[in-house]
């Protein structure tokens, strides 16, 4: 009987540079996963003002939309940085990028057809950015602030498994703050990678919550196989966040790679 071995990409770690609408990306290793993260209170008004440029009409509609700045900058920033930087990998003009969508809501790229094979993923939260690219591997990340002000008892007890409620309970009262966040960011990654968003029921599966454990998709159901497909990992996210991301040992399903 032969047993399949997982192949795990090689992840590259990088920051936006102040020059926000100037990115210059590496090439993207067919076995390499790149991660970026950016904030977004570097970016002045007229940064802003300028990364709007890269949007689509549709895009500056939906920033327009925003009624707090802070929540319109940062729709801006994101997209535009999205575009960019997917515009660097591919050697094509950022404005002239075209997204479609899924039957769930999750964006891929349609457009060049050479750049539906790239993977690619974004969340941010509070002034905070992260994006994740891969060919032909479905990926996810999710960014949170750790919010002490917040009932996490009561919230796992709605959205978690019976496993993680056990070791959130279990962990000491001053670290169930971070452990909630670690567990919630490392949950969200999985369904964004999987492009079902919440419609994935939350306590068929499990992942790992306590801070000694390495991040790990821990089992699925109904499926226990579906664990194996999938490599977790936290990623570095500054103080006072956790982030985490989700990616496919093996590449699959070659047009469904957004975010």
């Amino acid at each position: 009987m032969t047993t399949a071995v997982q192949r795990e990409p090689r992840f590259e770690f990088y920051e936006c540079a102040t020059g926000l609408d100037d990115q210059r990306t590496g090439s993207l290793g067919r076995e390499e996963v790149h991660v970026w993260r950016a904030q977004v209170d570097d970016a002045s008004s007229s940064d802003i003002a300028r990364l709007a440029q890269v949007l689509s009409q549709d895009e500056r509609e939906r920033a327009g939309r925003f009624h707090f700045e802070k929540n319109r900058n940062e729709f801006i920033f994101s997209r535009a940085m999205l575009r960019i930087l997917l515009a660097s990998y591919l050697h094509a003009p950022a404005s002239q990028l075209c997204f479609t969508y899924s039957s769930y809501g999750k964006p891929y790229l349609a457009a060049p057809e050479s750049a539906r094979a790239l993977a690619f993923n974004l969340a941010h939260t509070d002034g905070m950015l992260v994006l994740a690219f891969a060919w032909e591997r479905k990926i996810g990340v999710d960014i949170e602030n750790i919010r002490k002000n917040l009932e996490v008892e009561e919230i796992a007890e709605r959205f978690f498994s019976p496993a993680e409620r056990r070791a959130l309970r279990d962990a000491p009262p001053e670290d169930r703050h971070e452990a909630f966040f670690r567990c919630w960011t490392r949950k969200e990654a999985y369904i964004k990678a999987r492009g079902e968003g919440l419609s994935h029921p939350l306590h068929e599966f499990d992942v790992s919550v306590i801070p000694q454990d390495t991040a790990a998709l821990l089992a699925t159901r109904p499926d226990p196989t579906e664990a194996r497909r999938w490599l977790l990992r936290e990623l570095p996210a500054g103080s006072g966040y956790i982030a985490a991301l989700a990616v496919e040992a093996d590449s699959a399903d070659p047009y469904h790679y957004g975010y």
